[in-house]
């Protein structure tokens, strides 16, 4: 069980590094979709030096007037 731990906490950094290296940790994300693909980034790890280059798209509902 903590080699399975250690294992997600390398993964992790390993996606916060390269979360930085795109320069996603510059400033507050001014959209739900950049903080989404900023956590997307981080959770993918390494498949992000592998090719995968997640993005998020989404909305948030406009209060109604």
């Amino acid at each position: 069980m903590r080699i399975v731990g250690t294992l997600v906490i390398i993964w992790l950094i390993i996606g916060g590094f390269a979360a930085f290296q795109r320069g996603y940790f510059g400033g507050s994300p001014d959209s739900c979709a950049e903080a989404g693909t900023v956590a997307v980034t981080v959770v993918a790890g390494p498949l992000n030096y592998m090719g995968a280059n997640p993005k998020i798209d989404c909305q948030v509902p406009q209060p109604s007037q």
